[in-house]
């Protein structure tokens, strides 16, 4: 079992930044590929970053490449989301997610944990 706690949600004008923070806990974190995803009010739950375990790249959605930078951290267990430029679309729930396979990361139905979720709110 992994357990991920979300944090470093808020209110933020548009053009400004939030950092979000996953902790993880339980089994190897470090075996584990990481994602954020959002649902904003009346949608689907989307993609927004991943970046697997092994050393790589990262993976950005098309709506947020060059405002977001995703990070992880092995020895603290823990992947950061660094959101820049943030935009009113941007609002959203923002769930961290644990991927143990080797499918789709941006495919929801791969991973295998998930936290409860953070709110981030852009403002005009």
């Amino acid at each position: 079992q992994v357990q991920l706690v979300e944090s470093g949600g808020g209110l933020v004008q548009a053009g400004g930044s939030l950092r979000l923070s996953c902790a993880a806990s339980g089994r190897t974190f470090n075996r584990y590929h990481m994602a954020w995803f959002r649902q904003a009010p009346g949608k689907e739950r989307e993609f927004v970053t991943a970046k697997r375990w092994t050393v790589g790249s990262a993976y950005y959605a098309d709506s947020v490449k060059g405002r977001f930078t995703i990070s992880r951290d092995n020895a603290k267990n823990t992947v950061d989301l660094q959101m820049n430029s943030l935009k009113p679309e941007d609002t959203a729930v923002y769930y961290c997610a644990a991927d143990a396979g080797w499918g789709n990361l941006s495919d929801e139905n791969e991973y295998d944990y998930w936290g409860q979720g953070t709110q981030v709110t852009v403002s005009l």
